[in-house]
């Protein structure tokens, strides 16, 4: 059974930086594709970054230059930097992993609130 939990969410000023993390279970990580999505109150979810199993990475043009996705293979987690944090980033930011026969697993989320 694929489980993925999210961390790290919380209240920050604008300006201000989080570090989201995603721990991961049940599924052959190396290989996996994973992502980090969001959704703000009234709008749908979103791609925020996503990183291949080989490590390539691509970003929302929203976030590009502000936030860095990652990968740890070993501790299974995958990494969200947000710095430069702005009042629109407030959302709930979920965890994908998509393994290689193609299904997608989602974490329960973790909420970011960004003050301005």
């Amino acid at each position: 059974q694929v489980q993925l939990v999210e961390s790290g969410g919380g209240l920050v000023q604008a300006g201000g930086s989080l570090r989201l993390s995603c721990a991961t279970s049940g599924s052959i990580f190396s290989l996996s594709a994973l992502g980090w999505y969001r959704q703000a109150p009234g709008k749908q979810r979103e791609l925020v970054a996503g990183i291949t199993s080989g490590g390539r990475t691509n970003y929302a043009d929203s976030v590009k230059g502000r936030f860095t996705i990652s990968r740890d293979n070993v501790k299974r987690t995958v990494y969200l930097q947000m710095n430069s944090l702005k009042p629109e980033d407030t959302a709930v930011y979920y965890c994908n992993l998509e393994d290689n026969d193609g299904m997608a697993y989602w974490g329960k989320g973790t909420l970011v609130t960004v003050s301005s």
